[in-house]
Order: C-alpha cells, then sequence, then structure tokens
C-alpha cells in the first residue's frame, strides 16, 4: 500500500469516493478513479507512489444547456441540463442522489465542472459533477423485469444463450480459452449506448489492445469510433492489490451513473477471480478467519452485492435505464467447482462456459453448447417472436436438438466408425458439422464476419435447418447419402457467414432455390 509502521496517517472521514461528471467518457481510469493519461504527463511512464489528480479536469470548460427553468422543483436523479461530451454520448447532468428543493437560479453557457450552474432555494450550489461511495448502490425507484436482449453479434450467444439489458452473466473458462477476446468482442459491438471495460487484475497488454484498436473501429450504429462510449478502468496485475479489490466497484458505480441518465450501460469485467484474489489477499492481511480455500468467508455475498447492482430499472425522476453485468471467471486448470465459479453461478442467469478442446481447434468462441444456459428465455421470448417471427424458436431448438444427438451419436462413432451408421445419423452428423463450423464459430479478424446482425443470423440458421430438411426428404426418396454429404451446396452454406449482409439478404431466395434442387433430383442427386 505505500504506507510503513510509524507514518502518520490522517483519516478523511468519507469513504472512498468516485467523481461522476463530463469527462468521464473514452477516459482511461486506474482502480482509484486516477486518469492514467494525467499521470503519465505528471510522472512519466512510472508512476511514484502517493501520486494524486483530478479523476475530472478541473480546467476543461463545458458548454452546458439547461433543461430546466427558476421556479421548478427538483430531485436527487431529475436532469438538470446536458452537455454534448463525445459525438456519439451526451452527458445528462443529473441532481445528486438525496437533494431536492426548488431552482432559484440556473445558468446555462460555459462552466468547469466544479462552478456552479443551479442554485436552489435555501442556498443549495449544484454543479455539473457529484461524488459517490463506490461500495453503496445508487438509488433506483424500482427494477423492472428484463424484455430485450442485449445484442451482442456473437451468434452462439444472441441465437442459443441470450442475455438481456439489465441482465448478468459468467463467463468461466481455462487459461487461453478466450475470455478475454469474448469481452472485447462484447465491449465493441453489443448494442449498448455505454461500455464500462473494467481490466482487474489481468495482463497489461490486454488494455493495451483496447487502447489501440478501439478508436480505429466504428461502431455499427452510429459510424463514430467505439472509444467515444468507452469507458476503461485498467488495474493491470502489476498494480496494487487494494486498488484492484476496488477496481469492479469503480466501474459499477460508473456504469450505474450512465444507467440513471437512461442509457443502456454494459459492464464488463475481466475477470472477477482476480477480484477474489484481491480480497483474499486483504482478509489474510486484516487476520480474518478463512473460508474455502483460503478465501474469506463473506466472498460469496461480496459477489452477490456487485451483480445484483445490474438490473433494468426505473429512476426517481421517471427515467428506465438497464445496466448489463459480464463477469469473467478463471478457475485454476479449468476447474468449475471452485469456489469462484460456484458462487458466481449461483448468482448469474446466464454461463457461457468456455472449452479448452474447442479453444484448441481454433474455434471461437469456445461457447460449449452442452454446458452453457441462459435463463432469460421466458422473459425475451415476446421480443424474439415480434422482431423475428415465431418460427424463430421453433429453428432454435431444432438446432439444439441436432447437436445434443450429434455429441450421443460421436461416441458410437470413435467405436464403430461413422460409415457404420444408418444415413439418417450420418446426415444428422452432416448437418451438425454446418452448424457447428458455419454458424456457431465466427472469424473476428473478417469485418463481416466479426458482427452478425439478427436478421442474418435468422436467415443463415434458416437455411441450415432448410437444407436439412430437403436432405432428409430426398433420403425417403431413395438418394444415395454419399451424393448428399457431397452435393456442392454446403460450400454455398459455408461462404455465408463471410458474405456481407446485404448481399446474403438479397441471395436468400436463390439460396433456397438452389436447396430445393439439389435435394429433390433436380442437381446432382439422383
Amino acid at each position: 500500500t505505500g504506507v510503513y509502521p510509524g507514518e502518520p496517517v490522517e483519516a478523511s472521514g468519507a469513504p472512498l469516493s468516485v467523481e461522476l461528471g463530463p469527462g468521464l467518457m473514452g477516459s482511461i481510469f486506474d482502480g482509484i478513479q486516477r486518469p492514467l493519461e494525467v499521470m503519465r504527463a505528471v510522472e512519466g511512464d512510472f508512476i511514484n507512489r502517493g501520486t494524486k489528480v483530478d479523476a475530472l479536469s478541473r480546467e476543461k470548460k463545458w458548454d452546458f444547456k439547461p433543461l430546466l427553468d427558476s421556479g421548478e422543483e427538483v430531485a436527487g436523479g431529475t436532469v438538470l441540463g446536458t452537455v454534448q461530451e463525445t459525438e456519439v454520448v451526451e452527458h445528462k447532468v443529473l441532481v445528486p442522489p438525496n437533494v431536492e428543493g426548488r431552482i432559484l437560479e440556473i445558468s446555462g453557457g460555459k462552466h468547469k465542472i466544479n462552478e456552479a450552474v443551479c442554485i436552489l432555494e435555501g442556498g443549495a450550489q449544484l454543479s455539473m459533477m457529484h461524488t459517490w461511495p463506490v461500495k453503496k448502490p445508487r438509488p433506483i425507484k424500482k427494477k423492472l423485469i428484463p424484455r430485450e436482449p442485449l445484442i451482442t453479434g456473437q451468434r452462439v450467444i444472441d441465437v442459443f444463450f441470450p442475455i438481456s439489458k439489465g441482465g448478468t452473466a459468467a463467463i468461466p473458462g481455462p487459461f487461453g480459452a478466450g475470455k478475454t477476446v469474448a469481452q472485447h468482442q462484447f465491449a465493441k459491438w453489443s448494442d449498448a449506448d455505454i461500455i464500462v471495460y473494467v481490466g482487474c487484475g489481468e495482463r497489461g497488454n490486454e488494455m493495451t489492445e483496447v487502447l489501440d484498436e478501439f478508436p480505429q473501429l466504428e461502431d455499427p450504429r452510429t459510424g463514430r469510433p467505439l472509444l467515444q462510449r468507452t469507458i476503461l478502468i485498467a488495474n493491470t496485475s502489476d498494480m496494487p492489490v487494494a486498488a484492484r479489490e476496488a477496481s469492479v466497484y469503480t466501474g459499477i458505480t460508473i456504469a450505474e451513473y450512465f444507467r440513471d441518465m437512461g442509457y443502456r450501460t454494459a459492464l464488463m469485467a475481466d475477470s472477477t477471480s482476480r477480484w477474489a484474489e484481491a480480497m483474499r489477499e486483504i482478509s489474510s492481511r486484516l487476520e480474518e478467519m478463512p473460508g474455502e480455500e483460503g478465501y474469506p468467508a463473506y466472498m460469496g455475498s461480496r459477489l452477490a452485492e456487485f451483480y445484483e447492482r445490474a438490473g433494468r430499472i426505473k429512476t426517481h425522476a421517471g427515467l428506465e435505464g438497464s445496466l448489463t453485468v459480464t463477469g469473467s471467471v478463471s478457475p485454476p486448470g479449468g476447474d468449475f467447482s471452485e469456489p469462484v465459479t460456484q458462487n458466481t453461478l449461483r448468482i448469474t442467469r446466464v454461463f457461457w462456459g468456455l472449452d479448452a478442446r474447442l479453444a484448441g481447434r481454433r474455434h471461437f468462441p469456445a461457447i460449449d453448447w452442452l454446458k452453457s444456459y441462459s435463463l432469460y428465455g421466458e422473459d425475451l421470448r415476446e421480443w424474439y417472436s415480434q422482431e423475428l417471427g415465431e418460427k424463430f424458436k421453433s429453428l432454435r431448438e431444432e438446432a439444439l436438438s441436432i447437436l445434443q444427438r450429434e455429441n450421443e451419436l460421436l461416441e458410437i462413432v470413435q467405436l464403430v466408425g461413422a460409415d457404420a451408421l444408418p444415413a439418417s445419423d450420418r446426415l444428422l452428423l452432416q448437418t451438425a458439422k454446418v452448424l457447428r463450423e458455419d454458424f456457431l464459430q465466427q472469424d473476428v479478424f473478417d469485418e463481416n464476419d466479426t458482427f452478425c446482425s439478427l436478421k442474418k443470423q435468422l436467415n443463415m440458421l434458416s437455411l441450415i435447418i432448410k437444407s436439412h430438411h430437403q436432405a432428409q426428404k430426398a433420403l425417403t426418396q431413395g438418394a444415395s447419402i454419399e451424393k448428399i454429404i457431397e452435393d456442392p451446396l454446403y460450400v454455398d452454406l459455408s461462404k455465408m457467414k463471410y458474405a456481407p449482409e446485404k448481399k446474403l439478404l438479397e441471395s436468400v431466395s436463390e439460396l433456397k432455390e438452389k436447396i430445393n434442387k439439389s435435394f429433390t433430383g433436380g442437381g446432382d442427386i439422383g
């Protein structure tokens, strides 16, 4: 911590708090909200102990546009006015929680964030920023049932294991399974308005990668650089343990602040295991009674407190916002029975289990479709039916059953070989292969496949399932299974994911016609 025996210590009288106001967006902070770029300018590449700088610039002036007039009543969470923070994000200046009264005076124009822009009757002065303790959840009026999915652009998630806006998800996996790359994909392409990415105890080059890539990548919805809607909390493995323990709280408090503005916010924590290890280290120094594997007995409740701050909510000012939390877990040796993983799975409602064998086969995302689950299916059913039609549910269920049946058949194949199976089972293995390699697997480095819209996902899935039905029909009419498997149609199906969305949607009817010809005797099959 940098504090030695015999040194004078003076209590501030306040818990660890963060500054909330214009200037957060596009910034990179450490675990206790010190801006790293500002510290580098002051200290150089290596930061000395005890360096203290303001989290938000006190010199920059922001153009404040008031939305209220003198005489109006305000309370905690009321929007006083707006500031255009980036080209993408309009920052809504909020009345701090637990403050209320009638406006005496409000002034627009350019102001520094610590200058009063509003004076209430009784003399209370409100500026564009306020502070909030990181371990205290920001007050809300009520929690709402999540009804809309967070679209990530990853087919295995959006189709099979969706997460709602305001949901919680865990991504456990062994070393090298792709947890960080998966979190980067969510941060890049998910349809949230604000992204808060917390690098907690992981390698520094992973944060460097985010800083290098995000300014160059365009948000598919706005066309602007992704960094303009992103806040980074970097607390890498070489930073102090105490700050690592604080970093996830810092991140979620900032995310709650933007949620209170009515934005759809998403927080990615990578990795919560390092946070739990920091808790264990601090607990042992405090000489607390250890629990399982040396973790403190209260670790489960701390994890629960963190994840329960997620949700779709209504503020006291009547605004509706959401905060989605995805936390990666790094169990030693990929052992999902260890305490951090088990406690996380008890709390979260989505489990994306990463498989080292899939990762070893270069299958990305390496999410095991046999172990993973989502408990939001029922809540989101109505949304999917309205957006994608009633057939989506049956397509999804059939695809999952094909993949599950393939897993059963592979045990037999290992014993007797695929040629010993009946033709119907060999066809099922072929369709499962297409689903695995051409639907579930995505190429992060291909501009058309790194993000896949829901419309494209639906068309790809429906064409694969249609080809399966037509091939089954051809089998009953006496077609040879060898000719079906060798049909060039499968090459066309494998190219779908690399096709630009517009081009694929234009060629859907052509592909359907090709499927009909290939599997009804009009093509190579007799």
